[in-house]
């Protein structure tokens, strides 16, 4: 019976029914891409970081997990002292840069032998390696978003340069080019903003990183592995605390919207409570009505926003293919419990006036 009343008051009023279920889709919309871009920058971070194939990683001191935050240069030479480790197999030693033109792009520059030795060479798409100071090689993410291809020119870092390769992404950077071109670019010769350092077996890592300790002391030095554990939203200033603005707004919109939704309904229908109330309806059986019609309103706003939040995501992924929207299954289920959270705080105030309602003036209300 419950049922009926509820899908009846809502076909009642399908412009405020409407309404209130696009509140809802927006709230969990909100949260679940908001969220999504967050967090799905830092685990591709990671995963491109693990994807070189290093076992370690070395930083200057007091180094940012993110490369685009830090930048202190270190010396060359640095790499050969770690070679001479009884564990290590190859080092790469990888001068960073920041294209800040088109949002924050990270541009390695490499050694081509050495960074090969260490990732074990790049999966080609079309192309080969830069050989001058203006050649880059790109991803095919990149190179899908630039609409960029082999043997074009682009701007990149207020300069000019040819894209001589296409490669599969994952591999650090999204660009790569030669230190000779960091070293026109910014005039440091011989200088390192990270090395990756490949082991003879894994087996050695943490020996390998407490060689690297006594021989560096004061620098960071990582196991790659860790990194994608590291890299949430805790471990990014301010981040977290976005992310809580964000639901907490949402939160805010969904209570408002459907606190005025019931309400509204409950001014209306107060001829239709005095009926219920004046054929035995407890005040308990009307808030729990309130409670339901809310609820189901809820659940339908979450199913829609569930599925528009994917196809928002796969919009977004195909106009800017370098773009990480990571949809979890833990945040579907806590922007889940989020919107129906605002559907019980929107709707306690309307569903206790209207169980507070006087039958008798119920029945004469026009």
């Amino acid at each position: 019976m419950n049922s009926q009343i509820i899908i009846a008051g809502l076909r009642a009023r399908p412009v405020r029914t409407i309404v209130s279920i696009l509140a809802v889709t927006l709230e969990v919309i909100l949260i679940l891409v908001i969220v999504g871009l967050t967090t799905g920058i830092a685990n591709e971070t990671a995963k491109r970081t693990a994807g070189v194939g290093a076992e370690i990683m070395v930083q200057p001191p007091n180094s940012s997990l993110f490369l685009a935050l830090s930048n202190t240069p270190m010396p060359r030479s640095l790499g050969d002292e770690i070679r001479k480790l009884p564990s290590v197999q190859a080092v790469a030693p990888v001068q960073v840069q920041v294209n800040s033109s088109d949002g924050v792009e990270v541009v390695f520059g490499v050694d081509p032998a050495s960074f090969n030795a260490v990732s074990g060479g790049f999966i080609w798409h079309e192309g080969r390696m830069f050989e001058a100071a203006d050649e880059i090689v790109v991803d095919d993410l990149w190179a899908k978003a630039r609409r960029a291809n082999v043997g074009q020119q682009v701007q990149l870092l207020n300069h000019a340069f040819k894209v001589t390769g296409i490669v599969e992404h994952g591999k650090g950077a999204r660009v790569f080019m030669s230190f000779d071109a960091v070293k026109e670019l910014t005039g440091q010769s011989d200088k390192a903003s990270l090395f990756y350092v490949k082991l003879k077996s894994p087996d050695q890592t943490k020996q390998a990183l407490a060689e690297i300790n006594r021989l560096l002391p004061g620098y960071t030095v990582r196991d790659v592995k860790d990194l994608e554990s590291l890299m949430t939203t805790s471990n990014i200033p301010g981040l977290g605390a976005f992310i809580n603005a964000v639901v907490i707004i949402s939160l805010c919109v969904g209570v408002l919207v459907i606190f005025l939704s019931m309400y509204t309904t409950i001014t209306e229908r107060t001829r239709e409570i005095g009926i219920l109330r004046s054929l035995g309806a407890s005040k308990l059986f009307i808030i729990r009505l309130i409670f339901e019609e809310s609820g189901f309103i809820c659940l339908i706003g979450i199913v829609v926003g569930i599925i528009s939040s994917f196809v928002i995501r796969n919009v977004l992924t195909g106009v800017f293919p370098t773009l990480v929207v990571d949809i979890t299954w833990d945040w579907i289920l806590r922007g889940s419990l989020f919107a129906l959270l605002s559907g019980l705080i929107g709707s306690f105030y309307p569903s206790v006036k209207a169980a507070a309602q006087d039958p008798v003036e119920a029945l004469a209300y026009e």
